[in-house]
């Protein structure tokens, strides 16, 4: 069978194949595509058939194979499961994140299964870039690619929680080789490996991975030797301002980080339909200025560590300016929450980005940290992770459906997200460890439980959902019945969820 110039080789074992001749199966409906808006019908060639003989009451073990190799009739079946097998044990058991005694209670059995499922769900999520020579991270099945954002926002959970270091300096290789102007990739073309730099928080969000990887393995050499200089050119372009690919980001003369233009998405909040952005987020966005403050923070650590006195003071004293004046634009008392652009009110949970990262540029037990978190969880907050978009504001949409307008116009306008839910958890985890009052951080240490508790009760049922069975979709409804859908299964959504409930 031959598909333009990729020949596929098909073999079943213990069948007898019967060549077609000018055979076509028209019209084939397909009821999803015409679900989505898309041509619902096409006609499908069948090259030919495998007969199989089998007796009434026979069993027989059969193999299907299809290939882009030629030696599919050499393939044993057997030994290709057992290693497949074998290889996922040694990564599970590598993790050191099962419950191991001599007898587990009914709960423990059942929680082994789940976070085996999400490790196992984890590492389908890898794959190998031949041209580059490292392994990447796919971002979603079955339409993804492998994308910048989502490769650095899965990374931890995808990675560093399951104790998959060596991958994991692969993978910040295959991300920062092809930085440009101080952007890192947000992606590489389907057709011909071009870098693109649609993004302009792919490149901050790698100074927060830098900073866990160095938390998981304090391999301070590797960031010196392949790392640290690329961190010094992201800060130093974005100081002196890049208008690649129209991402327009510059330093505003208050200090704040700006970016973007009325129809230039570079967020990941980046739905387009033609020209018109869906949710507008160009000037000055809450959590870009949340993570131009921890990188300038990271730097001005590492700096400090290998001995640039000049980087570190330049990094301290712009840092120190724009946190003050973050506070100052980005709070709106009116509502509780924080601006997510400055001139837009609507409550969306990016401002988490504030109080969420290893250098949050509000103190997160403050009482601003403490109202906004507290505004995120009753707006924001549900069952299978956090709405794009408040109830009530304007726009909202809390259904993902229809055609690809229709979709496009729901997907960041209230629609929930898994991914979120790992925002809210590293937020929570440092308002945790910010407080100082103790009877305090031990009713937040309860609540903190309940959360964890609660999102592994939902997910272990959900785990197994026939959208995607062994692993977790991109969003969900934001209203009952909660109903899947994006991608069935989603890197970012798998990583946070395991990230959370290895917690218990």
């Amino acid at each position: 069978m031959e598909i333009g110039s990729s020949p596929i080789y098909i073999f079943v074992n213990d069948g007898k194949y019967i060549e077609h001749k000018n055979d076509t199966f028209r019209n084939m409906l397909y009821i999803k595509e015409e679900e989505r808006g898309f041509p619902p019908e096409e006609n499908l060639v069948v090259p030919g058939r495998y007969e199989i003989n089998i007796k009434a009451k026979e069993t027989k073990e059969l193999t299907f194979v299809a290939s882009l190799e030629d030696n599919t009739e050499q393939v044993d079946s057997n030994k290709v499961f057992k290693e497949e097998i074998q290889r996922l044990n040694n990564i599970i058991d590598e993790t050191k994140l099962l419950k191991i005694k001599s007898k587990l209670t009914k709960q423990e059995k059942e929680y082994n299964e789940l976070v085996k499922s999400l490790i196992i769900a984890a590492d389908s999520f890898v794959i190998n870039r031949p041209l580059f020579g490292t392994h990447s991270i796919l971002a979603g099945y079955p339409w993804f690619l492998d994308w910048g954002r989502d490769t650095l926002i899965a990374f931890e959970g995808l990675l560093l929680i399951t104790k998959r270091f060596d991958l994991a300096r692969e993978i910040l290789l295959t991300f920062t080789r092809d930085i440009k102007f101080g952007l890192v990739p947000n992606g590489y073309s389907g057709y011909d490996n071009r870098p693109l730099y649609n993004s302009a928080d792919a490149s901050l969000l790698l100074f927060e991975q830098v900073n866990k990887y160095l938390n998981y393995t304090k391999d301070y050499d590797f960031v010196k030797d392949n790392i640290y200089e690329k961190l010094k050119d992201i800060i130093e372009n974005y100081s002196k301002g890049i208008d690649l690919d129209n991402n327009n980001i510059y330093i505003a003369e208050d200090g704040l980080l700006c970016s973007g233009t009325e129809t230039t998405q570079n967020t990941w909040m980046d739905a387009k339909i033609g020209n018109f952005a869906v949710t507008p987020r160009n000037g000055k966005v809450v959590e870009l200025n949340a993570l131009w403050y921890n990188a300038l923070r990271t730097l001005e650590n590492l700096a400090s560590r290998f001995g640039e006195r000049s980087v570190e003071n330049n990094c301290r004293k712009i840092a120190n300016k724009h946190q003050k004046v973050f506070e100052e634009q980005f709070y709106n008392n009116k509502k509780k929450s924080l601006y997510d652009v400055i001139g837009d009110s609507k409550i969306r949970p990016n401002q988490l980005f504030s109080i969420s990262t290893t250098y949050p540029v509000i103190k997160p037990s403050s009482e601003i940290g403490k109202t906004i978190f507290k505004t995120v969880t009753n707006k924001l907050l549900t069952r299978y992770g956090l709405r794009t978009l408040a109830k009530g504001e304007e726009g909202f949409v809390g259904c993902y459906e229809g055609d690809s307008i229709k979709r496009d116009m729901s997907y960041h306008q209230g629609v929930v997200w898994v991914w979120l839910l790992g925002l809210y958890n590293d937020s929570f985890k440092n308002i945790i460890d910010d407080e100082k009052d103790r009877l305090e951080k031990e009713r937040l240490l309860v609540e903190y439980e309940k959360f964890v508790k609660n999102i592994y009760n939902n997910f272990k049922t959900e785990i197994n959902c026939p959208e995607g069975i062994g692993t977790i979709s991109e969003l969900y409804d934001s209203q009952a019945p909660f109903k899947p859908g994006g991608t069935f299964s989603q890197a970012w959504s798998v990583s946070e969820v395991l990230k959370i409930i290895t917690r218990l």
